[in-house]
């Protein structure tokens, strides 16, 4: 590789020259899953609600039942499978499912059309939740701790560095080739994202004060539900659920409040496409700026535990200026600001947490963390919020009474760090020689 590209990335990242290949793979492996993603998103938006908007509390719940499922089937496949076969055949199940969707709009009829767009509603809302949460375990088991607080950052650029091909594609290509074809696209995305999360389990060589069976991505054993009861017995990865929870029913509540300013605040349908349009704009290009050029110095000054800090710190702010100013304003800003904060700094830091803890604990129990988890966060945080806004509660009450969740939200991201920072200096020490044999 060119020397001037490895000094420029050096430059950017703090990466070290062993280090280059591996981070571009895992970049590109990321590029290519949210940039199928991207494509699969408007998708289903086109299908997903064809029949009806009242339909979508069931869409929402048969999400929440399969992603239950799905849970369940990822244990028993860790536990069984090595890395090197697990990660391909679970990437190809779900290209190969693109491709039973696209037979089945392409050929299936007006009949089952309805049908299957609610099918297709549900797999792609536990599709993205599902390889997202395999990709990092994935990279939480190639790199270690250290190196994640350093690559973390540009890694997750690769992801925003997709989503943004993946709509500029189906934005070129829609009316070519028509909606349901766009199917095609992500299908060949998935098989480019499994070329590269192959390249990248061969570009590093063994990790320094890793197992034997981390090297060799060996299967984890255990039983199928044994990912959820070390989650719930460790006060660790106890943390990191609640850190994601109260991030879920924090991000819902907000979302709701967004909901209601805007449709009070502008009645042109298109006027509001436009906004939502120029905020997504907005929260990728800050997004991609934060993830290449801030992140890993950020966590490098103030650590784990405050960079994780920083996106409740931005909740307290906004809610406390909807309750105070309850305008479309401040809930764009917020918006904007939340969103880039929680994607380039939140979501990498986050999945450094994840190099510390066992291989078992990285797929399953990770698994059930970044799935059930933040699928009933989002279930959870919906129906208070609505029981609260048929009592009769007002925007701004509903924002000053989520400020206490948010100071728990902070105090959890700061047991973390200490918790991580323990972690990571005991697996530093080498393990004593076994004394010899008498």
């Amino acid at each position: 590789m060119s020397g001037v590209v490895v000094g420029a990335l050096q430059r950017l990242v703090r990466v070290q020259p062993g280090e280059v290949r591996a981070m571009l793979w895992a970049f590109a492996y990321f590029f290519f899953l949210l940039a199928g993603y991207f494509v699969i998103r408007p998708v289903r938006e086109e299908f997903g609600v064809a029949g009806g908007s009242e339909n979508l509390v069931w869409l929402f719940l048969g999400t929440f039942v399969a992603t239950l499922l799905g849970t369940s089937v990822f244990g028993a496949l860790v536990a069984r499978f090595p890395r090197r076969v697990l990660v391909p055949v679970i990437y190809h199940f779900f290209a190969l499912n693109v491709l039973a969707f696209w037979a089945l709009f392409t050929w299936g009829g007006d009949a089952i059309a309805v049908q299957v767009g609610r099918a297709f509603f549900v797999w792609t809302s536990f599709f993205v939740l599902f390889v997202v949460s395999l990709f990092w375990s994935f990279v939480a088991d190639v790199f270690t701790s250290e190196q994640g607080k350093r690559l973390f950052g540009f890694v997750a650029a690769g992801g925003t560095s997709g989503a943004l091909f993946g709509s500029l594609v189906t934005g070129q290509l829609v009316e070519h080739v028509g909606t349901v074809h766009l199917l095609l696209v992500p299908f060949l995305f998935l098989e480019l994202a499994i070329l590269c999360s192959g390249r990248l389990a061969r570009s590093l060589p063994p990790t320094t004060g890793r197992s034997q069976e981390a090297d060799r991505g060996e299967a984890t054993g255990g039983g199928i539900l044994t990912g959820i009861r070390l989650a719930l017995e460790s006060p660790y990865l106890l943390g990191i659920l609640a850190y994601m929870f109260l991030a879920t029913t924090s991000g819902t509540v907000l979302y709701m409040q967004q909901a209601a300013i805007i449709e009070e605040a502008m009645d042109d349908p298109a006027a509001r496409t436009r906004l939502f349009a120029y905020m997504n704009l907005a929260v990728q290009v800050l997004t991609l700026v934060t993830e290449v050029g801030f992140t890993s110095r950020i966590v490098a000054r103030i650590g784990v535990g405050w960079t994780l800090g920083i996106l409740p710190l931005v909740y307290v702010v906004g809610f406390t200026a909807l309750g105070i100013w309850n305008e479309l304003t401040v809930i764009v800003v917020l918006q904007v600001v939340r969103r880039a904060a929680g994607y380039a700094l939140s979501t990498p830091t986050r999945e450094v947490l994840f190099t510390v803890v066992t291989r078992e604990e990285k797929y399953k129990s990770k698994n059930f963390i970044d799935t059930v988890v933040f699928r009933g966060g989002d279930a959870f945080s919906m129906g208070v919020t609505t029981a609260m806004r048929s009592l009769g509660a007002s925007l701004s009450a509903i924002a000053f009474l989520a400020l206490p969740l948010c100071g728990a939200w902070l105090l959890v991201a700061r047991a973390l760090g200490r918790g991580h920072r323990r972690l990571e200096d005991a697996e530093a020490v080498p393990a004593e020689p076994a004394p010899p044999a008498v």
